[in-house]
């Protein structure tokens, strides 16, 4: 977890250097707001290819070895930085981002895979949930103080900050036990591209989320930047500020969330499918009544609510994953998962923003809601799958 830490406090604080670098050498938004696209579309083409290396490298070294190149990468941009980069070469910035990001692609669901084998089964809740509560704790702060940062730091001081922060990451991960991780080396390339498809298909309870997960992404797109500051303008009538404030309750609802799986582990452990179905259905509830309202203070509470709820459901789910199936085909899995979201998720975000400026962005929160009413049917007509895996447990 402090490997990781540093890592994601790294991703905020780059993120916040590079994008204020743009913006000031372009002076145009639309620059800056293509950062996130790189980051959707090269994360997307990452979780495609990366069973080749699970089938080949053990999971801790790949952990590492993608931390690591993080590292060099991020050192080659701060020399950049420094020689100095204009308008007729600064693309390069969007390479750079690109192979981070793909190298992220590789490592997030490495790192979702490795918990099973650090902790027992009994303790997944709880692990989860601790490691739910750090990272958007992190995501809360780092992104706050980030622009604080950059009052006293120029955009490239900022980056070499962020590569020692890298440097004592990678450095910290190559102390993880190695874990005995059976991967079939053997297999043709496209068996090993399809094995985590092949195991979703195979096994009901995944099939389902796989399914969730889909209408579940595009119903999150629009919680983007670019349609929350439109919402807040035309919705709200407030000032730009509060995209911050509802973006911000957003993750301290998330927090809450982790810590009640933190704190009532094994309450939570026995009534998983409750916690997943009842989840559903409040963010849902929750998101169609942040369609219609227009004060800017429901509008925070709403939000911190819908981040509470999304995670109630979210952190039973992931144990549900991480238990349904042997330990070696989680790694595959989880690429597959993060193929459906990033790529659903990145396609939506340019529906989503065209249906806001044609409808009117009222529209595209609805839609969001009605997406999740989807999803709770699909949850709720295969909630035996939950609740016999639960009695299981139990």
């Amino acid at each position: 977890m402090l490997g990781q830490s540093l890592a994601n406090i790294g991703d905020v604080l780059y993120i916040v250097g590079l994008i204020s670098f743009i913006y000031q050498l372009t002076k145009s938004a639309t620059a800056s707001a293509f950062v996130p696209f790189i980051i959707t579309f090269a994360m997307f083409i990452s979780s495609i290819l990366t069973p080749l290396l699970i089938g080949k490298y053990n999971l801790k070294k790949l952990l590492v070895g993608s931390q690591v190149g993080k590292t060099i990468i991020l050192f080659g941009l701060s020399l950049l930085l420094m020689t100095g980069l204009d308008l007729s070469n600064y693309y390069f910035i969007f390479i750079i981002i690109a192979a981070i990001a793909f190298l992220d692609g590789c490592a997030n669901p490495i790192r979702q895979t490795l918990i099973p084998y650090y902790v027992e089964k009994e303790q997944l809740i709880q692990a989860n949930g601790m490691a739910e509560t750090i990272t958007q704790s992190i995501q809360i702060g780092t992104w706050f103080f980030g622009s604080l940062i950059l009052i006293v730091f120029n955009p490239n001081q900022l980056i070499w900050l962020v590569t020692v922060l890298f440097v004592l990451s990678s450095f910290i991960l190559s102390w993880l036990k190695n874990v005995e991780h059976k991967a079939e080396k053997q297999q043709k390339k496209w068996a090993q591209l399809t094995q985590g498809w092949q195991t979703i298909n195979a096994t009901p309870v995944l099939k389902c989320m796989a399914k969730m997960e889909f209408f579940e992404s595009i119903a999150n797109s629009v919680w983007i930047a670019a349609i929350l500051i439109v919402y807040v303008k035309e919705a709200l009538n407030a000032k730009e500020q509060w995209w911050g404030f509802i973006n911000s309750s957003f993750f301290i609802g998330l927090v809450i969330g982790s810590i009640l799986c933190v704190r009532f582990p094994q309450f939570v452990e026995r009534k998983r499918y409750v916690f997943i179905i009842t989840g559903i259905l409040f963010t849902c509830v929750l998101t169609i009544l942040f369609s219609i309202i227009s004060f800017p203070v429901i509008a925070l509470i709403l939000s911190s609510l819908i981040g509470l709820f999304g995670q109630l459901k979210n952190i039973p789910q992931q144990s549900i994953i991480q238990t349904s199936i042997p330990k070696d085909q989680l790694a595959t899995v989880y690429t597959s998962f993060g193929t459906i979201s990033t790529g659903a998720f990145g396609i939506a975000s340019l529906i989503m923003g065209l249906l806001s400026d044609y409808l009117g962005v009222r529209s595209v929160f609805f839609l969001s809601g009605v997406l999740l009413v989807i999803v709770f049917v699909i949850a709720y007509k295969d909630r035996r799958l939950f609740m016999k895996l639960s009695i299981d447990r139990g």
